[in-house]
């Protein structure tokens, strides 16, 4: 099946020359990707890629970018970090809809990753949660994509927590 998804890295200035990166990344596997080179030090990646799974495509496609550019850093995996409007537009309804989802079911809504005048969720647990309510029918290609993104985004955050630290964290939030 065909999956899509996007991936954000910060790259270093040696070898930043945008044709010559593009090229690296084409020959490396990822010449089905539509490539961002426009903000310095950054680079974007937007693929189609066919796969048997949403891991398989992803991890496959993280291989061949740090092939092809070995010290990229992996910024974050999308579809992940969403708003009500993002998530609104991915399943065919307002955002008016999706507040009102929101305010009218705040014990079992999904709790935001970020709070504030934009909030931010994961978007594998909103579609999850508008999956068991039976309410709207959620593409399991989207879902899956969106569950392993969320999985790489949190691994990745993870790493950079000190043991210490990682063991006091888990047994604060479990």
């Amino acid at each position: 099946m065909e999956l899509e998804f996007g991936m954000k890295f910060k790259i270093g200035q040696e070898g930043a020359d945008p044709r010559e990166l593009v090229e690296r990344l084409a020959d490396a596997g990822c010449d089905g990707a539509v490539i961002g080179t426009g903000k310095p030090g950054r680079i974007a990646l937007e693929f189609a890629r066919e796969a048997r799974s949403a891991k398989e495509a992803i991890v496959s496609a993280l291989r061949d970018v740090k092939r092809a550019v070995p010290d990229a850093e992996l910024i974050e995996d999308t579809p992940d970090f969403v708003g009500l409007t993002d998530v609104a537009e991915l399943i065919g309804v307002s955002r008016q809809n999706m507040r009102k989802l929101m305010l009218s079911h705040p014990d079992t809504f999904p709790a935001p990753v970020h709070e504030g005048s934009t909030s931010v969720w994961h978007l594998a647990d909103v579609l999850q949660w508008l999956a068991d309510r039976g309410d709207y029918a959620i593409e399991k290609p989207l879902l899956d994509v969106a569950r392993v993104a969320m999985q790489i985004n949190l691994a990745k955050e993870a790493r950079a927590l000190e043991a210490p630290v990682q063991k006091k964290v888990r047994a604060l939030v479990a």
